[in-house]
Order: structure tokens, then sequence, then C-alpha cells
């Protein structure tokens, strides 16, 4: 019929996905909780076991529900394959090296020791057999990369411990897949094989990306930064991502093993604060999906039905896990409440879980039953992660009421200079001379290239769009110097740090007395007017080199200076005559 409405099922699924990203964020927010408990009650209430479950009575439900999981699925696995891009962009094979132990001893320690005593509970008291058990075992020894490191971060204490454990566990996924579908009763010899030609090959392939990123990335992105167009370097993004994604996983390797090499690759150029920054929309709504994919595997009648049987199994499974976790952080050294901070919130099972459940029920090693009551235990750990994190943190005080403090370098207060031209290296230079730390910030990608071929500490990145500043640290930066020759520019820099940072010192260049008189109105801390200070410095030289004393020449600067200033207060509406320099300065 003319004029009627005909939705497709992903059109219908969008429409669900983003009404619930509207409603979710901003609800979740006001109340200070944290969004991840939010889209995995969505999943729950639009899923097939929730509202989707009544399309057939009410059919105007389908338009509000998701009838479907599978459909989401690609959309969920493009969401951990950008998450685990972000966590690359964040380490640097610097940091990573430095983490080593941490991920080889730890980690292997973590998933190993959890893995084991659990296989040998369920082969004793479960009546399993061995390869069963194990299956159960390792698949249960996971946490939730997805949910725990948006939670914990990557640089304080417990965001450490957890990335190092976590990495180890993303390392062993496809080895533990392996090794059970050649246990599995109707495997062949070649699963073995098929390991072997796995690892080679992924090894190959890993080794390819590490040399090809190393010399084409900057370029690549060089480029891209040159034509001053975001759409086009966030297709260059998307394209190393989905690229080395696909690259891994060709070779049987999971994808986010591509993923995490792409961001570390990056990492290593002076591109990655501006590709954190494009990125971290797509990365929040793509893990949104996955987070309601999960909360549609929740089977509310199933739970009821099973309710203590279920309850039984969650608590002494995280209750296990905490356990091992912190034992193994305290014996390496760690904080107590490091420790138990640490233990609890990655207590939780993860979506890897529900992978190797997958897997081993596909291979005939776990039976059909068994694994739906586990992977109901998995959902419901899920859910309760971000409230595991909030008790980890109660615990943490309790035991330790000064909690271990981030890396310094989170707190490293630097002075940020927003352009890398003449202006801005001379400012660098003279904050080199007193030993101020700086960095310069540019979006010109040859101004960038230069300055740290001349020794200088430079980064690419767009003040004016998303919080390159924010990837900085201005919220420990003693000050914000603009010298870029962009007078509309800077003066919307300048309100915007002003209104963001209210307690800021912004040092601005400005073009003329009125630009300078502009930029007052806008919140600067100090306004340098490029005509005035060079009038004034050539009208020193001449006076001085004609004879008259350097004395009253000074002092008649001086008093010109302040003719300014007045002038400047009546022009720019001022309560106050603003500082054309810095007391220092003028001293």
């Amino acid at each position: 019929m003319a004029g009627e409405l005909t939705l497709s099922p992903v059109m219908q699924d969008a429409l669900v996905i983003l009404g619930s990203a509207g409603i979710v964020i901003p609800v979740f927010a006001r109340f200070r909780i944290t969004p991840i408990i939010g889209f995995i009650l969505i999943g729950v209430a639009v899923g097939p076991f929730g509202l989707g479950a009544l399309v057939n009575e009410a059919p105007w439900l389908e338009y509000v529900t998701i009838s479907d999981p599978e459909r989401l699925a690609p959309f969920a696995d493009f969401g951990i394959i950008l998450l685990l891009f972000a966590i690359g962009l964040e380490l640097s094979f610097n940091r990573l090296w430095q983490m080593r132990k941490l991920v080889f001893g730890l980690g292997s320690l973590e998933l190993l020791i959890i893995g084991s005593i659990s296989a040998a509970f369920f082969g004793q008291y479960s009546g399993m057999d061995t390869t069963a058990a194990l299956a159960l075992g390792f698949a249960l020894a996971f946490s939730s990369t997805a949910i725990v490191l948006p939670i914990s971060g990557t640089k304080s204490p417990v965001g450490r411990a957890a990335l190092s454990m976590l990495l180890f566990e993303d390392i062993m996924i496809v080895p533990i897949i392996f090794i059970l579908g050649a246990l599995a009763p109707n495997a062949a010899a070649e699963g073995v094989d098929g390991l072997t030609d796995t690892l080679v090959l992924g090894g190959l392939v890993i080794l390819a990306l590490l040399v090809l990123g190393r010399f084409a990335l900057p370029s690549l992105f060089s480029q891209a930064a040159r034509t001053k167009s975001p759409e086009l370097f966030l297709a260059a993004t998307m394209l190393v991502v989905i690229g080395a994604s696909l690259a891994t996983s060709a070779t049987g390797l999971s994808p986010i093993v591509g993923a995490l090499i792409a961001g570390l690759l990056i990492a290593e150029t002076e591109y990655h604060g501006e590709v954190e920054t494009i990125m971290e929309p797509f990365k929040g709504l793509a893990l949104g999906v996955f987070l309601i994919t999960i909360g549609m595997t929740v089977n509310l009648v199933e739970i009821w039905t099973n309710v203590w049987e279920i309850l039984a199994a969650v608590i002494g499974l995280l209750a296990f896990k905490a356990v091992i976790t912190g034992t193994l952080l305290k014996m390496m050294g760690a904080r107590r409440s490091t420790a138990a901070e640490t233990g609890v919130l990655m207590a939780s099972p993860s979506e890897t879980s529900l992978i190797v459940l997958a897997a081993a029920t596909s291979a005939l090693v776990i039976d059909a039953e068994t694994a739906q009551f586990w992977q109901i235990v998995t959902a419901v750990g899920l859910t309760i992660t971000p409230l595991l994190a909030k008790l980890g943190r109660v615990i943490a005080r309790r035991i330790e009421a000064t909690p271990e403090l981030p890396d310094e370098d989170e707190y490293d207060a630097r002075n940020i200079i927003i352009g890398g031209g003449r202006v801005g290296r001379l400012i660098a230079d003279m904050l080199c001379e007193h030993d101020q730390p700086y960095v310069i910030l540019d979006s010109n990608p040859d101004l960038i290239i230069d300055a740290k071929r001349a020794g200088y500490r430079a980064t690419f990145g767009d003040a004016a769009r998303g919080d390159a500043l924010t990837k900085l640290g201005i919220e420990a930066a003693p000050s914000v110097v603009l010298t870029m020759d962009e007078p509309v520019l800077a003066q919307r820099l300048v309100a915007k740090l002003r209104r963001d940072h209210p307690e800021l010192l912004i040092v601005s260049r400005a073009r003329d007395t009125d630009h300078a008189a502009q930029l007052y109105r806008a919140g600067a801390s100090h306004a340098v007017p490029e005509t005035l200070e060079s009038s004034l410095q050539l009208s020193e030289a001449v006076l001085v080199d004609i004879g008259v004393a350097m004395g009253p020449v000074i002092a008649s600067i001086h008093e010109k200076r302040d003719e300014f200033r007045e002038k400047l207060e009546i022009d720019g509406g001022l309560k106050e005559p603003p500082k054309l320099r810095t007391s220092a300065v003028e001293s």
C-alpha cells in the first residue's frame, strides 16, 4: 500500500540500539552509574527472552525488540576488535615490553591455576570426564576484557594487573579452542597439525604486520592528515584495523590479535592521539551493541526455575576466582588493597567463556544442558561485573585507607604549546632553557615531522576537536600557550579552555590590540599583540642606538605599554587592566 513504512530487520535493530543508547547513557550518567549495566538490562528487556517473546501476541513489539540476536553478532565482534585496538593505542610496544613479566608470569599463573583447579573440581564432584572438566574449567577461568578494562583503565596498579592477565587470556583463546577440537571424541589426528600450522602462519603474518606497519603507517597517516579531512583519517584508521584483523583471522588466529597489533603500531606514531579521539565514539557504540547481545542471552525464566543452583554457582565461581587472583597478586608483591580490588574485579567470567563453551558443545566435549547452565551463570556474572568493581573498591579502602596511585606519567604536568611553527618552537626553547616540561600540539603533519626531527617533543592532533588536549593531560598542565596565526580559531579555543578549565593559565598570541581585547574577553590570562611588541622592540633598538640612555628608554616603553593596557580595558570592556606581559617579564 502506498505510504506504508517497511523497515528491514537491520534497520529495526539499528533503531532499537540507537534508541537504547540515547536512553541509557544520559539516564545512567545522571545517577553516576556505569552505562554497562544499562546496556545489559536493555538486552534483557528487548531480547528474545524478554519483550521479544511477546511479538506474536503484540506484533507492534517487533519495532522495539530484537528477536534474532545472531544478527547483532558481527557488530558485537567488531566492538571487541575496536576495544582491543584502543588498548593497543594506550600501550605501545615499549610499555608492553615493560609488562612482559606480568603478562607471561602473572597472566599464565592466573589462567593455569584457576583452570586446573576448576577442572579438578568438576572432574571429582560433577562426574565429568577429563576432557569435559578441562573444557569447562578453562572456559570459566577467563575474565571479560570488554567490561573490565573500561572500568579499570590500564595505567593504575589495578588496571596494569588486570591488563596483564587479560592479555595472556586473549593470547590463549586460539590454542585452547584448538586443543578442545583435538580432544573431541570425533577429532581426527590433523587437529594438532592444524594448531601447528596456525601458529606458524600466524607468527609469519604477525611479523609481516610489524615490519609493514613500521614503515607504511607513518606515511599513510601523514598523507591523510595533510588533507585536513577527519573522514579520510577515520577511513585510514578503519583500513588498518580491519586489514590487520582479517590478516590474523585468515591464518586461524583471533582477529583481536590483529587489532591489538594495529593499535600498538599506531601508538608508536605521532598520530596516536588523533586516532584515539576519532575512534572513541565508535568504540563506545560498538561496545554497547556487544553488551546488549550479552543481555539477550539472559533467560529470566530459566534463572527463576533454577535460581538457587545458579546463585550458588555464581557466588562460588566469583569467590574462588577472587581468592586465587588476589593471592597470586599478593605473592608477587602487590599491595593488599590492589590485590583485593583486582581479585574481585577479575572474578566474573567472560564473553570468551561463551565462545569456549560453544566450541566445546559443538565438538561434543560438553553436553548441551551443562553448557546452557554455565552460559547463564556466565551471563549473570558479566551483568554484575560493574557491581563487583564497586565492591572491590570498597574492600580495598577497608583494607588500606591510602590507595596506590597510578603511574607518575599519568600526572605528568607539562606546558602545552598549541602550534608547532616558529613562535611555538621559540617558546619551547625558552621552556627548555628553564627546565620546564612541554609538548607541542599541531594539526599540520609536516610541522610535527620537522619538529620531531629537530628534537622537539611534538605530537599530532587538532586542539579544536575532540579531546586531544585531555589526552595530553591538560588537567595537570601548568599552562596552555596558543601560538597559531588564526585569530578566530584562537578566540574560540580560549573561550572553550576557559569554560572547561576556569583556573588554567592561558597565554595567547594576538594579531593586534583589537584581537588581544577579544582574547581577553574570551578568557585569556595573557594576550600578546605581536604588532605592539614588535613596535616597542623596534623603538627600543632605535632609541638606544642613537644614544639615548637605556634607563629612560625602558621607562618610556613601560609607559607606552601602560597606555595600551588602558586602551584594551576600554575597548574590551574589562573590569581591570589586562597584562600584556607577565609580571616576571616586566620585573
